[in-house]
């Protein structure tokens, strides 16, 4: 039985090679994410270890503390450690928040990655971390060092005047090197600008005080035993570790980073695979009823049906591992165009050799071989069931009623169960309901797969229909052929059916998050312009004094906030210019007056706020603030929910005290009439021209929010485009497959004087059939899921509201239209120059 299916595997190499390449490429995904993973993984703790090289022991602040004090991490501090038994070298180090100014006074880095630090020369001069590409450290307040990179999109070089602010007002220095670095943020298009000790305390902290030490020891000193010599030597609020503690805690958070990469990757590679059971399956059941005769001599002459399943599944065994021992291989090109793509976008992951770890290789093989061997089972076991009489006799048997009576029963629960608990999650008002929706979404695919044979008589026979009036009788013929086995039509029609239900549901759940935003900035947001920091540090309240002067702004009001726990849930509270906030935002006071906000025993509250916390005019709000101290003051006004405003507002009496520097996090400005576009270049101008002011309009922060959704969803398009296109394998594989099959009656056909031309249009309509049937479903269930589901953000999302787009769901369908005209291109171009004799001669 071995010989026998290797010969049949072997006879029907053509056949089975779209087969192969489904279950190739599905594992191709699997093995790219895999290796992918490994080597990034692997990448990142080679950088990690190599600059914890020379680490013993790190002293970082520790966890903030309520109500505690912390001391200083000064010099006599480092000369403390530095004298422990065992310490080689101390390296103090302070940092901070630099943005440096380009040419155009736009941020040279990222937002999220500027960064600046102290240079520690060592006794070479030189700084290890750091090390030199041009010139010299900074070695006085007027000197600045810069990364190369950071330069580069600067436009300066040594010698040349560098623009930069911290949380202030425009600083000069004047660049005297630049330097490379291996610090990460830098790498993902960050900047990096050094400064001598003394100027770095001054601008990030106090003089004399540093926030970070590390501590170098002799080779083979016990880093445990000096860890804790260290700590004893510390102030309070600082806390020490073992390099090794580092190192271990960094590689975890390593494997989690790209833990978390993987198991989105191999969702997708997951769905592609499901898709190819289809594929895989169709393929096995039309081979097995091409060989019935076949099949019925090995049972006469004395094969089991044990030996006949046997058989089938050693032909998928071997056809799995060849496909998946070549889509490993695809893989680990998949692999390294990953980290290519990845890097252009601006990740700068780590350069590192491929790492192709064993487990990368089972996992691959393995899952390629199980699941052609599983998706062939139930195939295998139908040839085993048919006596040998009976299949002696037969060419094609059509599916059973019995069956299909049994299937759609089947289906028909499981839809049910779907719907049932999809319609549900509709009535849910929180994401709680997030697992009963994920469950229903999945009974409602898998049932509407298991009905799709039912599904299909309808559609095929009105498509027919049409088609038949424009094309005549090669418009009947297809949906003759495409009604003959609606087993094999749904099973086609459903491997397309999942990706664009999947595609579907996204984009009408993208599409309705994005109208939801730009909804809520109108509701809201009255203002023409925010004005925020690119630093995050905030901005000093000067600002929206200055602002203000200028000509052009009719108002500007500034809010800030902090943070606080209510009974031990947390909240935020803002504050800023109370009386000026209709100014900006549509505010609207439900109950009490916001005039009465005043001093620190008043505050205002939102409706939902106020709803959840049982809260009205009168009562009392007891606030623990993270910064240390109490406040119990009484609601004197209750306002409807604002995007722009948080939960609670109070008068600066009671806020400002709570911080450590009263820093406005942003600055809402209403331009005078006629003066709105002119509004940018002038704050630009009052503020000098600095690199940390970032101004932006109501339509820069709507394409801000929505930007990151489409950006979201066109990668899940990229994802999902693999399990479309095994989709479309599986539609070029069932037409050729169907031709072969149906190789007498096409001959037949053309004996009669069908001409090639009506051949090649009967295949191609029948593929556009099937095409048009998966898309049609896939579309509907996408459609459906998306509202079902959607309820879910409406606790969250009040303004989202589900918006179907018609132009992209037409796009969807044109889309299938093309899948269906190209899937048949070979298979029709097969069939119309086939033979008459040999053709009518077939058996």
């Amino acid at each position: 039985m071995f010989r026998t299916a290797l010969r049949n595997l072997l006879a029907h190499k053509t056949r089975l090679m779209m087969t192969a390449l489904a279950v190739l490429l599905g594992t191709a995904f699997v093995s790219g994410t895999l290796v992918f993973s490994d080597s990034v993984g692997s990448a990142f703790r080679s950088k990690t270890a190599k600059s914890l090289d020379d680490v013993a022991v790190s002293v970082t602040p520790g966890p903030p503390r309520t109500g505690a004090k912390d001391g200083v991490l000064d010099a006599r501090v480092v000369e403390r450690v530095r004298a422990l038994p065992g310490v080689t070298s101390v390296r103090p180090s302070v940092g901070g928040t630099v943005t440096v100014a380009d040419k155009h006074d736009n941020p040279a880095g990222s937002e999220w990655g500027s960064s600046g630090a102290n240079y520690v020369p060592g006794k070479d001069g030189k700084d290890s971390r750091y090390p030199l590409k041009s010139g010299r450290g900074p070695a006085s307040a007027g000197e600045i060092v810069l990364d190369t990179r950071t330069a580069e999109k600067a436009g300066v070089k040594p010698g040349d005047t560098v623009r930069f602010a911290i949380d202030g007002p425009v600083m000069t220095k004047k660049l005297v090197g630049t330097v490379g670095t291996d610090d990460p943020r830098v790498g993902a298009g960050g900047s990096l600008a050094l400064f001598d000790t003394a100027t770095a305390q001054k601008l990030f902290g106090k003089p004399g005080e540093f926030g970070e030490l590390v501590v170098s020891a002799a080779p083979g000193a016990d880093q445990n035993a000096l860890t804790r010599e260290v700590k004893a030597a510390l102030p309070a609020g600082f806390e020490a570790q073992s390099g090794k503690e580092l190192a271990a805690q960094q590689s975890k958070a390593i494997d989690q980073e790209t833990s978390s990469i993987r198991k989105t990757l191999l969702v997708f590679a997951g769905i592609s695979l499901f898709v190819g059971v289809f594929i895989i399956a169709n393929t096995f059941t039309m081979l097995i009823a091409q060989r019935t005769r076949e099949i019925a001599l090995l049972r006469a002459v004395g094969a089991s049906r044990r030996q006949v399943v046997r058989s089938v599944l050693i032909e998928a065994g071997l056809l799995g591992l060849a496909a998946s021992a070549a889509g490993f291989l695809l893989g680990l090109g998949i692999a390294v165009g990953l980290r290519a793509v990845l890097n252009a976008g601006g990740a700068q992951l780590p350069d590192g050799p491929l790492v192709v770890e064993p487990t990368a290789v089972a996992s691959a093989l393995g899952v390629g071989f199980l699941v052609t061997v599983l998706a062939a089972w139930l195939p295998s076991r139908k040839a085993a069931r048919i006596a040998p009489v009976e299949a002696l006799a037969a060419v094609d048997q059509a599916p059973a009623p019995r069956g299909l009576v049994v299937r759609n029963s089947i289906g028909a629960v499981l839809t049910g169960l779907g719907v049932a608990a999809m319609l549900h999650v509709t009535t849910l008002r929180d994401s709680g309901g997030l697992t009963i929706a994920m469950a229903g979404s999945a009974l409602t695919l898998a049932g509407v797969i298991v009905l799709a044979p039912l599904l299909s008589r309808p559609f095929v026979a009105l498509f027919g229909k049409l088609t038949g009036r424009l094309t005549g009788i090669s418009g009947k013929l297809a949906k003759e052929n495409a009604l003959r086995n609606p087993r094999r039509t749904a099973a086609t029609a459903s491997a397309l059916m999942i990706g664009l239900t999947l595609i579907t549901g996204l984009t009408v759940t993208a599409v309705s998050a994005n109208q939801g935003v730009d909804r809520m900035g109108k509701q809201d947001l009255t203002a023409d312009y925010r004005v925020s920091s690119t630093s995050y540090l905030g901005l000093s309240p000067d600002v929206a004094k200055t602002l203000a002067e200028r000509p052009g702004v009719a108002a500007a009001v500034p809010l800030r906030m902090t943070g606080f726990q209510s009974n031990g849930e947390p909240a935020g509270i803002q504050t800023g210019d109370l009386a000026a906030l209709g100014e900006i935002t549509d505010l609207h006071v439900t109950s009490g007056s916001l005039a009465d906000v005043r001093g620190k025993e008043t505050v205002a509250v939102s409706r939902p706020y106020a709803e959840k916390h049982g809260l009205r005019i009168g009562s009392t709000l007891p606030m623990d603030f993270y910064r240390g101290g109490t406040a119990k003051p009484r609601v004197v006004a209750v306002y409807a929910e604002n995007d722009v405003l948080v939960d609670t507002l109070a008068a600066p009496a009671l806020v400002d005290p709570l911080l450590d520097r009263v820093r406005d996090d942003a600055v809402y400005l209403k331009a005078a009439p006629g003066q709105v576009g002119k509004l940018p270049a002038e704050v630009k101008k009052a503020m000098g021209g600095n690199p940390i002011i970032k101004v932006e309009s109501q339509d820069d922060l709507r394409r801000a929010s929505a930007g990151s959704i489409d950006s979201v969803l066109y990668m899940l398009y990229g994802l999902l485009g693999m399990a479309v296109v095994i989709a479309v394998i599986g539609v070029v594989n069932t037409l050729a497959m169907s031709v072969f099959e149906r190789t007498r009656e096409i001959g037949m056909l053309r004996a009669i004087g069908l001409a090639r031309t009506g051949v090649k249009r009967m295949v191609r309509l029948e593929s556009i059939m099937i095409a048009m049937f998966g898309a049609v479903l896939g579309v509907g269930v996408g459609i459906f899921l998306a509202w079902s589901g959607g309820h879910l953000l409406r606790s969250s999302f009040p303004t989202y509201e589900m918006v179907v787009p018609w132009a992209r769901i037409a796009i969807f369908l044109l889309l299938a239209l093309a899948v269906g005209v190209l899937a048949a291109v070979w298979p029709a171009r097969r069939a119309s120059r086939l033979n008459v004799l040999e053709s009518i001669g077939s058996q």
